[in-house]
């Protein structure tokens, strides 16, 4: 049986807080201790970055997908384990769902929300059933999930959408969400 995989989404920047590069740096380090491979964007910037190299030196597999326009703005981090290069985003966001049994999203910006909302569409169409985990280092993704609520609230979603996505404070509370959810 293959070594469980997660999906990591998370910002090409490293934010204004070092709790939030510490929390990257925790995750990929608690993803390889635990034997679970890493798919993230391949970029080696910002959280992106940080959480690759922590997986990468305490040994974890690294799975990085990046398109073709993103290689230089990124710096596309070809000494992964499995480097994959499509042609556009769809192709980044498809190929790295795919490969993964959970998506745990990070501090980041619109590209880690369009992600985060993309996944969790799915998920609420049916289209896939792992686990979707905020990692809300600092109470950053508190303002989403307020929205979310908000969401459920004025009558656009059914309270079940509220169960679809996790939250972690840390990279230790992620990991035991994932653990409990990935047998």
């Amino acid at each position: 049986m293959p070594p469980k995989s997660v999906c990591v989404y998370c910002g090409s920047r490293p934010g204004n807080d070092p709790a939030w590069s510490d929390a990257a740096a925790a995750l990929g380090a608690a993803l390889a201790g635990a034997g679970w491979r890493l798919v993230y964007g391949a970029g080696d910037v910002g959280l992106m970055g940080i959480v690759a190299r922590a997986a990468q030196e305490a040994g974890g597999e690294t799975f990085g997908v990046i398109p073709t326009h993103l290689l230089a703005r990124e710096v596309g981090k070809t000494d992964l384990t499995r480097f994959v290069v499509t042609e556009t985003m769809h192709e980044r966001k498809k190929v790295m769902v795919m490969n993964a049994d959970a998506i745990v999203v990070m501090p980041g910006g619109a590209g880690s929300l369009d992600e985060f909302f993309e996944v969790l569409t799915w998920r609420q169409l049916g289209l896939h059933a792992k686990p979707i985990v905020l990692l809300d280092a600092g109470g950053y993704w508190a303002p989403l999930q307020a929205l979310l609520r908000h969401v459920v609230d004025q009558g656009f979603a059914d309270a079940s959408l509220l169960d679809f996505v996790d939250s972690g404070a840390s990279a230790a509370e992620v990991m035991a969400i994932l653990r409990r959810a990935l047998p």
